[in-house]
């Protein structure tokens, strides 16, 4: 060994000391990751909340636009037009019908 390669090594050796007795303290391991995680986390939320302020200030569509878009709404959907819909349904015949596995193939289809 040189006497490059021992000073190298006598720094590495102090720089490992160094970060066992930062690591050793309860602040630096523990009060400087809640303080990045309290302060990260304020900068994240302001993110989340900016979203709230972009998106109230967007309007509706009028319905001349919904009918350009073809989103017509011809009909009025109430509560007793949908229970007559469901009254008119046969739900008496029916079949349980086997959706396919993931690791299934068309050709292992019963």
């Amino acid at each position: 060994m040189g006497l490059k390669e021992t000073k190298i090594h006598q720094k590495i050796f102090l720089l490992h000391n160094k970060l066992t007795n930062l690591y050793r303290n309860r602040f630096y391991r523990f009060g400087v990751p809640f303080l990045l995680f309290v302060v990260g986390g304020s900068f994240g939320l302001k993110e989340w909340t900016q979203i709230r302020y972009e998106f109230s200030q967007v309007k509706g569509v009028s319905k001349e636009e919904a009918k350009k878009m073809g989103l017509d709404k011809t009909r009025d959907v109430t509560l007793e037009s949908v229970y007559e819909d469901i009254q008119q349904l046969d739900i008496d015949n029916w079949e349980n019908k086997r959706g396919p596995r993931p690791w299934e193939t068309n050709q292992t289809k019963k």
